[in-house]
């Protein structure tokens, strides 16, 4: 198996180059040349496994060139930080509808599954690509990629990690997560303007020619940590295959049944996991693409039109505040293996905004069994109220979203399958909006938020979270797009 480019046959890698490199010279997203294959026998094996067993057996077939033994001590070491030793648990609401809790790691945020293990995958790549630079990480955040990117590499020898998050963009909480980043290698700005502006003005450094010819003579290379690096994508495909074992293992389902998942998306690499699981032979049934006001993608997914242009709206679902999804390209390759024509899609995008797949096409993605719906802020608000309210359990905004999706795919189901929904985020990051939506008062810090929602819910604040309120901030830095260039240079010249 070898790795190619979205947009070019001829950029080919391993799968340790595609980890280190990030993102192609061509400016296309790494993808394996072929999907590999599990058996309903593999799958119902899953069911017994301990989740690092799980993920690294899941990780052979989409890892070529790292061995079972590595795989196994990475996802070892890499998930022993988590609260559970189920690490993905699942909990069960009403109506054959689950959640899958994806926020029990160091960040409360899913983006643990990948970003633990990541920087084991990074430094055997270097090993394994015979190179010696130091590898500057880079990453744009909505929100929790940030945290969990930081919280993975800080001093981690032979990396730097720099982050960019739009001002104003996330949460009290999640900036705070940010800001007070300890580590002798890590940079952390705010970007004037929204995700979109950050993503765009680290895409930009990652094709600068003359400033990767100045790093090389520092000795640095630049890579990324954001789910356009293989390494940090293929680690999510796992939970995929965790969730639909613990069903089978639990009695739930019956091996071989499908399983619907809906799963709140931006940047489209989460579901994109799970389109992969699919691929690779995991029965799934609908893969429920769940947006919030923000909701280019379902616009696409029920049209064909790809259209960016239209107003950004700062939601109370921060990390899906995205209208440029960088992954839907991966999608687009899977399904029309046609490169020149991606390159020519991207290219209408980067021009104006806007690309159409056209008929042939958008029949082709209808088969492949995604269906899109989205949640305003009203209805996002609605969901958490009666979750809480009927089934005493809290779900942040973003589970939320995944949970009205959930439902608004079932009310005009003609079968109803049970239903995966992906929780992405402990409520404790967002507890502001968790208690706005549920009508209670709002405090104007976001500890207060926190002690508020702990003391409505009887719930404990994860230690995670608990412990900010005690930290200082040491980056309080804003910059304009236009100057991330220099920030970036001058950080990595030290």
């Amino acid at each position: 198996m070898e790795f190619v480019s979205t947009r070019s046959d001829a950029l080919r890698t391993t799968a340790a180059g595609a980890i280190l490199r990030g993102l192609a010279p061509d400016g296309g997203l790494y993808l394996p040349d072929e999907v590999p294959s599990f058996s309903l026998e593999e799958i119902r094996a899953m069911g017994a496994m301990p989740y690092p067993a799980l993920a690294a057996k899941v990780l052979e077939r989409f890892l070529p060139g790292f061995t079972p033994e590595e795989l196994r001590e990475y996802t070892a070491r890499a998930y022993a930080s988590f609260d559970t030793d189920a690490v993905v648990p699942l909990h069960a609401l009403k109506d054959g509808v689950w959640t899958l809790e994806l926020f029990h790691g160091p960040t409360c945020a899913f983006k643990d599954l990948a970003l633990q293990i990541l920087p084991y995958l990074l430094a055997a790549s270097v090993k394994k690509c015979g190179d010696d630079h130091t590898v500057a990480i880079l990453v744009a955040t909505s929100g929790d990629t940030g945290k969990a990117a930081l919280a993975g590499f800080a001093d981690v020898p032979g990396t730097k990690i720099g982050v960019f998050y739009p001002h104003g963009g996330v949460s009290d909480i999640q900036r705070a997560q940010m800001v007070t980043q300890e580590g002798d290698n890590v940079l952390v700005l705010a970007v004037e303007g929204n995700f979109d502006d950050a993503q765009t003005g680290v895409k930009r450094i990652f094709s600068d020619v003359d400033l990767a010819v100045e790093l090389e003579g520092y000795g640095v290379a630049l890579s990324s940590a954001n789910s356009i690096n293989w390494g940090r994508l293929a680690p999510q495909i796992a939970y995929y295959y965790a969730a639909y074992a613990r069903l089978a293992a639990d009695g739930a389902i019956q091996a071989g049944d499908k399983v619907d998942f809906s799963v709140p998306t931006g940047n489209f690499g989460d579901i994109l996991a799970g389109y992969l699981a699919k691929k690779s032979g995991l029965p799934v049934g609908r893969l429920i693409c769940a947006s919030n006001s923000n909701n280019v993608l379902t616009d696409f997914l029920r049209t064909g039109v790809y259209d960016k242009n239209r107003p950004f709206l700062k939601t109370m679902s921060p990390s899906m505040d995205i209208l440029v999804s960088s992954n839907l390209e991966r999608l687009l390759y899977l399904v029309t293996g046609d490169h020149a024509q991606v390159a020519a899609w991207m290219e209408e995008l980067r021009a104006s905004g806007r690309y159409d797949v056209g008929s042939k096409w958008f029949a082709r993605l209808r088969e492949e069994g995604f269906e899109a719906y989205f949640a305003d802020e009203a209805e996002t608000a609605r969901t958490i109220r009666a979750v809480w309210e009927e089934q005493a359990y809290l779900a942040d905004p973003h589970t939320a979203c995944a949970l009205s999706a959930a439902r608004q795919d079932r009310a005009g189901a003609g079968e109803r399958i049970p239903c995966v929904a992906l929780s992405t985020a402990s409520p404790f990051k967002f507890a502001a909006a968790m208690l706005s939506s549920l009508g209670k008062a709002v405090p104007e810090s976001g500890f207060d938020a926190q002690d508020a929602l702990a003391a409505l819910s009887g719930e404990s604040i994860p230690a995670p979270l608990g412990s900010l309120r005690t930290k200082k901030e040491r980056f309080p830095g804003v910059v304009s797009p236009a100057d991330m260039r220099a920030a970036v240079r001058e950080w990595l010249e030290k």
